[in-house]
């Protein structure tokens, strides 16, 4: 009956961190999932979601969520992505749902998008994560790369980008990351972001921003300052966030999808849909993973604590960053790799080829995937001279 059925090639992260797990050499690193792992490499468990869980009673019935989600975890999630008192919330203008993840916000966006905006097209950065594609154009989007980043300078191709948004038909749908962009680390500056979305409001376009790491760029309200000035503007757009690495929530799922909508009769509508569209796709969210993070982030001695927790772990990733400069400018100052300190987030283009790539982890047993990114949230002290000397072998 399924003699027809391709075999799957595997998804190149996934499949990677399977043969990691049996390569047998004791010194091998992986840097290659996006995993935040604390200073002695062990994914953590925060005190603050600690906490959440244990005021969590289990022994009521776990009945199925309504399919948009909890009321107070959907209130929560407008108030870190948008901040609290927000005027497009307090207007009623935002459909929040509890997702699966931000991949299931991605998800529930692009099958309402495609639903209401059939001959949208979509525009994603070049490079993008992998499973964007997978994702999006899975709803049946025409796909299509804006330029963006620029491997002569280690940088964005800013005007190349900005001039194709300004070509694009109205209601585009463009796909941007607020920060701690995924995979490269680079980020537009301040004005750079202004100019881009005074062009996305030319073009009537729709952002569908993805915010999967709030918090480990620059700050938990800093890092959502785009999607927040854009809400400002008055425009129409979707937000997807979450909670797996600024929480250390992995495989709970908790994430969010936010429309914001020009007016409260709109949110209505919109919010309707996407139970529509949650019901087609798995009828109701995750119950217990939404239940620690509305009990965090609606106690504000926790939701103090959690922020401290994350701007430890925004720091360690910074000191990471530096560290692993430095090495390689004792090791190798020929070379410039200041890069490393001037991105931000979890993940970094090292500048490495497929080749070299292929080389670090036959040679030395260091895993990157074959574009070249690194996650950095990976590196610890224990490991960080190990990796630097078998990276200044690799590079050109």
């Amino acid at each position: 009956m399924f003699e027809h059925v391709p075999r799957y090639a595997g998804d190149p992260i996934l499949s990677l961190v399977q043969t990691f797990l049996k390569d047998p050499r004791e010194h091998k690193v992986n840097l290659s999932i996006g995993f935040y792992y604390d200073g002695a490499g062990k994914v953590p468990v925060l005190g603050s979601v600690s906490q959440a869980r244990d005021r969590i009673d289990t022994s009521v019935p776990a009945v199925y969520l309504p399919m948009e989600g909890d009321a107070q975890y959907r209130k929560a999630i407008q108030e870190t992505v948008l901040g609290a008192g927000h005027r497009a919330v307090a207007e009623g203008r935002v459909a929040t749902i509890h997702t699966l993840g931000g991949s299931g916000a991605l998800k529930v966006g692009a099958d309402f998008l495609k639903a209401h905006f059939p001959g949208s097209e979509i525009w994603i950065s070049d490079p993008t994560w992998e499973n964007h594609y997978n994702i999006l154009g899975g709803a049946g989007f025409p796909m299509h790369a804006f330029p963006y980043y620029d491997a002569a300078t280690n940088g964005i191709r800013f005007d190349e980008m900005l001039a194709t948004f300004e070509t694009l038909p109205e209601r585009s749908i463009v796909l941007l990351q607020p920060c701690c962009h995924n995979p490269t680390g680079i980020d537009p500056s301040r004005e750079q972001w202004l100019k881009i979305i005074d062009v996305l409001v030319a073009r009537n376009a729709i952002p569908f921003f993805d915010m999967a790491y709030q918090g480990f760029g620059d700050g938990l309200e800093e890092d959502a300052w785009v999607v927040r000035e854009t809400a400002d503007r008055g425009i129409a757009m979707l937000v997807g966030n979450s909670f797996s690495k600024n929480m250390s929530l992995y495989g709970e799922r908790v994430g969010g999808l936010s429309v914001v909508c020009p007016t409260a009769d709109e949110a209505g509508r919109v919010l309707g849909q996407l139970q529509a569209t949650v019901r087609k796709n798995y009828s109701s969210p995750a119950l217990f993973g939404s239940r620690v993070v509305s009990t965090l982030l609606n106690d504000p001695a926790l939701r103090e604590e959690w922020k401290g927790e994350v701007a430890q772990m925004r720091t360690r990733i910074h000191a990471m960053r530096k560290g692993l400069r430095d090495r390689l400018h004792a090791l190798r100052p020929d070379l410039d790799v200041d890069y490393f300190v001037n991105q931000r987030g979890m993940f970094s283009y090292t500048g490495l080829n497929p080749a070299q790539v292929d080389r670090l982890r036959d040679e030395f047993g260091v895993y990157l995937i074959q574009s070249g990114r690194m996650c950095v949230a990976g590196l610890f002290e224990a490991n960080l001279d190990y990796v630097a000397a078998s990276m200044a072998k690799v590079l050109a």
